[in-house]
């Protein structure tokens, strides 16, 4: 329905916006947040540069990987090889403290609304950072849990212990045997509950959280709602950004503002109703 032409500048000095988005925060009857690669990016969670080679020199030299990202999809030999590599990646990105403070800003700023996160981000920050878990949505998985290969269930498994163990036992790139995890009812390896192909298991947790979204959406279609769009591309649009616009353009009393680092824009059907910070997200919000 969106025509080609976006709007991703005006007249406006980011200061000037960045008042805008204070005074919209502070109207709004609700605040939905929709949480892109970006905001963790912004949050200290880069996965190439210094952190990654900090963490990952030896694969580096072994393979060439350039990014923490990509090296997650190479086919190794093993799985001991395998999980020595996810258990380091998972570790610094869901269960070490790397946060420099955006995320916790962030639920500053909107813990006295109505709230709901809807997000592409897998690495829990939310939570860390105070976010009620009845008020997220986590579409993509989560890399706190393990989930059968095959699958041959709908159920997921919590990994803290197991990626713990196998970062404390690992030697020479490469987990002991007996850590390999599979599935306690087939036997068959455990994966990562990521969304990748369709083998990606929702399980009970994903569908009621999915349902308390939909429930927010219905409480407050035709108020005051702030679309509160932070650090989300292209990749899935479909997610979060154009059911954003869209929402937005249907409901008069709905405002949408982007922030994101050299990706914000609009489409011209709802530019009077929208912000687009072309700034990185831990300065703005620490700016309000």
């Amino acid at each position: 329905m969106f025509s080609n032409r976006k709007i991703t500048t005006s007249t406006k000095d980011c200061s000037d916006k960045v008042k805008r988005l204070r005074e919209l925060l502070q109207k709004a009857d609700a605040v939905i947040i929709g949480a892109g690669a970006g905001l963790s990016a912004s949050a200290g969670f880069t996965y190439t540069g210094q952190r990654f080679e900090d963490n990952f020199s030896d694969f580096i030299r072994k393979y060439g990987f350039r990014d923490m990202y990509s090296g997650g999809f190479y086919p190794f030999e093993s799985l001991e090889e395998h999980w020595a590599y996810w258990s380091r990646y998972v570790f610094i990105n869901r269960y070490m403290d790397c946060d420099n403070g955006t995320y916790k800003r962030l639920f500053e700023l909107v813990k006295g609304k109505d709230y709901f996160v809807l997000t592409t981000n897998v690495d829990h920050q939310f939570q860390k950072a105070g976010f009620d878990k009845h008020r997220l949505f986590y579409t993509q998985g989560d890399y706190g849990l393990f989930q059968c290969s095959e699958p041959c269930h709908n159920a997921t498994y919590d990994n803290e212990k197991a990626i713990r163990d196998m970062i404390a036992r690992q030697r020479d790139m490469k987990i002991p045997t007996e850590l390999i995890p599979h599935c306690p009812v087939c036997g068959k390896p455990m994966t990562m509950n990521l969304r990748a192909d369709n083998t990606f298991v929702q399980n009970d947790g994903w569908y009621h959280a999915s349902e308390r979204y939909s429930d927010f959406l219905r409480r407050y279609e035709g108020v005051k709602v702030l679309f509160l769009e932070l650090g989300v591309g292209m990749n899935t649009p479909s997610i979060i950004k154009f059911p954003f616009w869209r929402m937005t353009y249907d409901n008069p009393d709905a405002y949408y503002v982007s922030i994101n680092y050299g990706e914000a824009f609009a489409p011209s059907e709802i530019s009077k109703k929208a912000v687009c910070i072309q700034s990185d997200i831990k300065d703005v919000l620490f700016s309000i």
